[in-house]
């Protein structure tokens, strides 16, 4: 029987579409919960787990248990996919669950002897498995991450559930030739955006199965921009917009353009604009929470992929989520902003999506121009 590994950070993403940036913390998570932020790790994991069921065939899923903790870090999902569990951890009842749970949830499983562990979760849960498996002597269990968290840096992630599920029965199978390779676990350095900066720190490396385009590429650290180019992109995103209303998404491009446009946002949240034609700017939100891009009424959404990994919706920017999108009017008011450097850098690989609702990373597929200085577009794919 094949058996594979599942452990769940339940909490992980919560604090996103509430503009709290990750659940870091023991408070965070009940934090954004008040504000009326709803789990999403569960039904991530379980989609994985679907589409790994899918992809092995009828006598593989009969054949296939997965190795969990019970309810939801783990459990649950497995249930929700239909597939046959053993669970080998519960947290203690009555309490919320911690980093502790995870961290001893990953021992107990990959005790059992798994082929491959699938965890649910962002940057902080990656370096709780990490820690776990240091801990246990066996940093060379293969692993997955099923993206779940807000910021999700580093390079031990599929790019969305369904790629996990993807990957997972490509390596169960052994199809395609398909080895491992040390993928770095990173999280964000707190000191370097104290000074302006979006960077990741290094903590250390994880096996994981090599699928090209299917895992995602480490976040690399942001770079000055050129004062030119950024010149450029402000002029003709205000040409577009006119008289209205502006939402920029997080990052030092982002944010560089607003200051060319002449306002201050935040480098890791989500801010709206309103341009005057002939005057500066006004900041209507900052920080902003789903409710409130909702509230503000139509936009046009600009925004910028993150270095390195290519992602423009679904890292870090949760705020303007597939109700926002559909609100603002979809593909039409989308514009995306990336210098030529920043855009050379990605080696042609396309920018990617992954918002929770499959149709709607379908509808946003495609070829888009990329708003890349004045007067100056490049068609650009973006890919589920």
């Amino acid at each position: 029987m094949t058996r594979i590994g599942l452990v769940v950070n339940p909490v992980a993403g919560l604090g996103g579409r509430v503009g709290l940036g990750g659940t870091d913390g023991p408070d965070r998570p009940r934090v954004a919960l008040s504000l009326g932020a709803r789990p999403q790790a569960g039904a991530r994991a379980a989609a994985a787990l679907g589409e790994l069921a899918a992809r092995a065939g009828e006598s593989a899923r009969d054949g296939l248990l997965v190795v969990t903790a019970a309810g939801p870090l783990g459990a649950d999902s497995v249930a929700a996919a239909g597939l046959a569990d053993r669970i080998v951890y519960a947290a203690v009842a009555g309490r919320d669950t911690t980093a502790a749970d995870t961290a001893a949830a990953v021992r107990a499983v990959v005790a059992e002897g798994v082929d491959l562990l699938l965890f649910a979760g962002g940057d902080g849960t990656a370096r709780d498995v990490l820690g776990a498996l240091s801990a246990l002597g066996d940093v060379r269990c293969p692993v997955l991450g099923v993206p779940t968290g807000v910021k999700m840096h580093s390079a031990v992630f599929a790019v969305g559930p369904r790629a996990a599920g993807e990957v997972a029965a490509a390596w169960l199978g052994r199809t395609g030739g398909v080895r491992l390779r040390d993928a770095e676990v990173m999280d964000r350095d707190e000191d370097a955006l104290d000074e302006g900066r979006v960077t990741s720190r290094l903590h250390g490396w994880l096996p994981v199965p090599d699928v090209p385009v299917r895992v995602q590429q480490r976040k690399t650290g942001s770079t000055t921009v050129s004062p030119g180019a950024v010149g450029g992109i402000a002029a003709e995103v205000a040409e577009r917009v006119g008289e209205g209303l502006l939402v920029l998404g997080p990052g030092t491009t982002t944010r560089a353009v607003a200051a060319a446009l002449g306002a201050d946002i935040s480098l890791t949240g989500v801010d709206a604009l309103a341009l005057r034609p002939g005057r500066p700017p006004r900041v209507v939100a900052r920080d902003a929470r789903e409710d409130t891009l909702l509230a503000l009424g139509p936009a046009r959404i600009a925004l910028s992929p993150i270095g390195g990994q290519g992602f423009l919706l679904g890292r870090g920017n949760q705020q303007i989520s597939p109700r926002v999108l559909r609100a603002a009017g979809g593909r039409a008011h989308l514009l995306v902003l990336c210098t030529e450097a920043k855009l050379a850098a990605l080696g042609g690989r396309p920018l990617l999506l992954d918002t929770g609702d499959d149709a709607l990373d379908a509808e946003l597929s495609g070829h888009l121009p990329v708003i890349t200085g004045r007067r100056r577009t490049s068609l650009y794919r973006l890919a589920m």
